[in-house]
């Protein structure tokens, strides 16, 4: 998955939610994204990886929980926490990168 390797590599710091369709907490998650997409704007990149269809990157990254969330800035992991999470503890995070 270049495209994954590319858009990590940044400036903007990425936030990467590994996640799956069945999984309810996961599901939780997903307003609590919008919450944050909504407050971040362009400062940061959040993108959606379903570990199901993405295996290799999620062992790659050692994904083991879901949901997981991981911030990446040029290319680095930065931050990484698995559950649900209130946007204020997301937002909080990733302005440390900003």
């Amino acid at each position: 998955m270049n495209n994954f390797e590319t858009l990590i590599s940044g400036n903007k710091p990425v936030l990467v939610d590994f996640y799956a369709d069945w999984c309810r907490p996961c599901q939780m998650m997903a307003p609590i994204l919008e919450d944050v997409k909504s407050q971040i704007g362009d400062q940061a990149t959040i993108i959606k990886i379903n570990v199901d269809e993405n295996q290799a990157l999620a062992a790659q990254y050692g994904i083991q929980s879901i949901p997981s969330l991981l911030i990446f800035k040029q290319g680095q992991m930065v931050w990484r926490e698995v559950g649900v999470h209130r946007a204020a503890e997301i937002m909080a995070a990733l302005q440390k990168f900003l």
